[in-house]
């Protein structure tokens, strides 16, 4: 018996998908038309560049829906995937020009992409494979399975510890500086950690322990003054993110203009929102109000009720990937799906705290919404590979009641054949 894959999608995360990624067209556009008529050019453009990369993520989530899974599995395949990363990385880093104060984009030609984008992906299916292969050490030594070796490798043996690839290139994304996407991946490493077997007590030390650290290190800045952190050469351009989380409104024409813009696009919104197309803030008042400020402008055009609805089936497909982990048999389809799971999580966290002002601005891009072709993309890859591995875990399932089904069967087969024989015996 052969079950065919296009009769297992999963459309309680496809259907949220095309949803949000037809809704982010439609923002895409009320976003950036005003501007680009402004400076006359087509109100399409970016829409229709928008709509290219969402045309080729279809294509991209076809083909990660057919290919086996063993594919994802194979150690080879994995590893030349992550050295090209590291190399896209430092290109990106050393041998690129500065956008807004950061390194991080490839451009060829017409086309440009982001590597830190990619490796928020890549890194849960790092993790994955890795921590999947350690479940029976895991479950006899706990989390010792995972820290058996040094941070810093002492030995070429040592350059196979899983930390010491993920802090190499954490690194080189928070060296362009490109903090927010650093932090999430970060934050999804954590919660990839806590979920591949350890003990539960173990999340909690983390989560202690990050809340401590963050507080002391805002505490620090705040104490010794942005402007010192601003003397260092990295840290120059993101000293401004920090200056404006304090107070925005100390400085309205440099460092806090952006938060401070954001704070009057949600006030507008109210209830109801100005409606589709009449945000006043996207009009020149709020810079990049496409990218990491999208949702500020959703808010301000459909309100906080609209932008509500918006965000509840963000989380709806959260939480249904997240359930996929949940319910996977196999280790490394749960924690790919858990990953991705949270690593979508954490980019909507750490987008909305940014333009609410709960943490630091990072500008990171709200999923599916902001402009971005190369967010697009590495989500809808993710997507690809949930759906891929959801259908695998139903069509395993199946075989699986198929067999039990047929063992059932052909044992009361033969109960009955032997109470015949036994009749006749008689």
């Amino acid at each position: 018996m052969k079950i065919d894959k296009k009769h297992l999608l999963n459309y309680s995360i496809f259907l949220p998908y095309m949803i949000l990624s037809i809704v982010g067209l439609i923002v895409v556009y009320s976003t950036t038309s005003a501007t680009l008529i402004e400076y006359g050019r087509s109100p399409f453009r970016s829409v229709i560049n928008q709509g290219i990369f969402w045309l080729v993520s279809l294509v991209a989530i076809t083909f990660i829906y057919k290919l086996k899974l063993n594919f994802l599995k194979n150690s080879r395949v994995l590893t030349m995937v992550m050295l090209i990363e590291m190399v896209l990385l430092v290109i990106a880093r050393f041998f690129t020009q500065q956008v807004n104060g950061a390194h991080g984009w490839i451009v060829l030609g017409p086309i440009s992409f982001q590597p830190a984008e990619y490796l928020k992906i890549i890194m849960v299916w790092f993790l994955a494979f890795t921590f999947a292969r350690r479940q029976k050490t895991i479950e006899a030594y706990d989390y010792q399975a995972l820290t058996k070796r040094r941070w810093i490798p002492r030995q070429l043996s040592d350059l196979k510890d899983w930390r010491f690839y993920s802090l190499v290139m954490i690194l080189l994304v928070a060296a362009q500086p490109d903090l927010g996407n650093a932090t999430i991946i970060v934050l999804t490493a954590i919660i990839m950690f806590t979920v591949s077997g350890i003990g539960y007590r173990w999340f909690s030390g983390l989560l202690g322990t990050i809340t401590l650290t963050s507080t002391l290190f805002l505490g620090m800045i705040s104490v010794i003054g942005v402007k010192t952190v601003a003397k260092v050469p990295v840290f120059g351009y993101v000293a401004k993110r920090f200056s404006a989380f304090f107070n925005p409104f100390n400085d309205l024409t440099d460092s806090g203009h952006q938060l401070a813009n954001s704070y009057y696009a949600m006030s507008n919104g109210g209830w109801f929102g100005l409606g589709l197309g009449n945000s006043i803030e996207k009009k020149g008042y709020l810079p990049e109000a496409q990218t990491d400020f999208v949702f500020s402008i959703v808010i301000e055009e459909l309100g906080l009720i609209g932008a509500s609805l918006i965000l509840a089936l963000v989380f709806f497909l959260i939480l249904r990937i997240l359930l996929v982990g949940i319910k996977s048999q196999n280790a490394f389809n749960s924690m790919m799906a858990l990953g991705v799971g949270s690593m979508m999580l954490m980019q909507v966290f750490v987008n909305i705290g940014g333009i609410s002002g709960l943490i630091p601005s990072t500008g990171v891009t709200f999923p599916f919404l902001s402009q971005g072709g190369n967010s697009v993309l590495v989500l809808s890859v993710a997507i690809g590979f949930v759906l891929n591995i959801d259908a695998n875990e139903k069509r395993e399932q199946i075989y699986q009641e198929a067999e039990e089904e047929y063992h059932h069967r052909m044992s009361e087969e033969l109960m009955s054949q032997s109470k015949v024989v036994e009749f006749k015996e008689m």
